[in-house]
């Protein structure tokens, strides 16, 4: 199954792609329904549709097909970690801690874009993409998504994704001097599509360690930058998902990005191996950025103009050691 969510006219729509066409679920139903339903009840969502409603691919224009609950991105291919830790040698500096346990960081669900959408990055002088593959938490019933094992977080693998993290590299870099982030480096756009396919029909795809194997690509104003298999990942999905719980809660409408792929996955990845050298060069206004992945279709995205940024003052510096005021202390004191 495939599911989508689009624009036709001036109607909304959310449903399923049978075919070449756009198929409205049975009864109105939303995205967000059908996910917290979990896969049982897709399916049997889908025998109820009727095709006869559907509308032709062509004529709608493709939203991103969720409005993610929360947004975890990891970073799973060591080839990746690699060239982005790479130092003015092209040397890599992958450290003992990434081997441990998968990492990942939050980044903003509501900057979430569909295929063929432009997006107006920060003001920036290296605009990258980053190719990843993700997965769609669904619900599973008696289990409210904690503390999960690994046969229990791959029951909550509704399906899976193309997500594109776009990044400001000098932004990011920058910031994460502050050791905190990456936050604003990031945080302007997330596209997502162009539909989530569901795990049955992937499942043909898995190897018999559980990972995706399929291949992955990435072009730039049609020139392939990098291609990668996906079952280079260094942990599963349902490993990233117990990690995600451990302690804590994942919940239908989640989105758990794998984090770019190797071998030119993203161009700082690149640029890491060529110690630092801008080739090839950072994205600019009007270029289109495509990405393919087999079973899972092709997300696409432009680049608009940039936004510059009000200003801010920098940080206040306070002395120390900081003590109340007397008077203010006085007045406190009677209370």
């Amino acid at each position: 199954m495939r599911i989508a969510r689009w624009t036709h006219g001036d109607t909304h729509g959310e449903g399923f792609v049978i075919e070449d066409a756009v198929v409205p679920f049975p009864r109105e139903a939303t995205v967000r329904e059908v996910l917290a339903a979990g896969l049982p009840a897709a399916a049997d969502l889908y025998g109820r549709a009727d095709p006869a409603e559907g509308v032709p691919l062509f004529e709608v224009t493709p939203l991103a097909p969720l409005v993610p609950a929360a947004v975890r991105d990891f970073a799973v291919f060591e080839e990746h970690v690699e060239g982005m830790s790479a130092d003015s040698n092209g040397d890599p500096h992958v450290g003992e801690a990434w081997y441990e346990s998968p990492t990942f960081y939050f980044t903003n669900p509501h900057q979430i874009f569909g295929t063929g959408h432009r997006i107006t990055p920060p003001a920036t002088e290296q605009l990258d993409f980053e190719l990843e593959i993700a997965v769609v938490v669904g619900g599973v019933d008696g289990h409210p998504g904690t503390d999960l094992s690994v046969d229990e977080a791959a029951e909550h693998v509704f399906g899976y994704l193309i997500m594109n993290d776009w990044s400001a590299r000098d932004i990011q870099t920058a910031e994460m001097r502050g050791h905190l982030g990456p936050a604003k480096g990031k945080d302007f756009a997330t596209s997502l599509g162009p539909w989530i396919v569901t795990a049955d029909e992937m499942a043909p795809f898995l190897d018999a360690e559980g990972f995706l194997d399929v291949r992955a690509e990435v072009y730039v104003n049609d020139e392939l930058i990098g291609a990668d298999l996906v079952s280079n990942m260094a942990w599963t999905f349902p490993e990233l998902l117990v990690y995600s719980s451990r302690a804590s809660r994942i919940v239908p409408g989640d989105v758990i990005g794998s984090g770019t792929v190797g071998n030119g996955g993203c161009l700082g990845e690149l640029w890491g191996k060529a110690g630092g050298e801008l080739v090839p060069p950072p994205l600019q206004e009007g270029d289109a950025v495509r990405m393919a992945v087999e079973g899972l279709g092709v997300l696409t995205g432009t680049v608009g103009p940039s936004r510059e940024p009000h200003p801010l003052p920098a940080a206040r510096a306070r002395p120390a050691p900081r003590a109340r005021r007397a008077q203010r202390q006085a007045h406190l004191d009677r209370w």
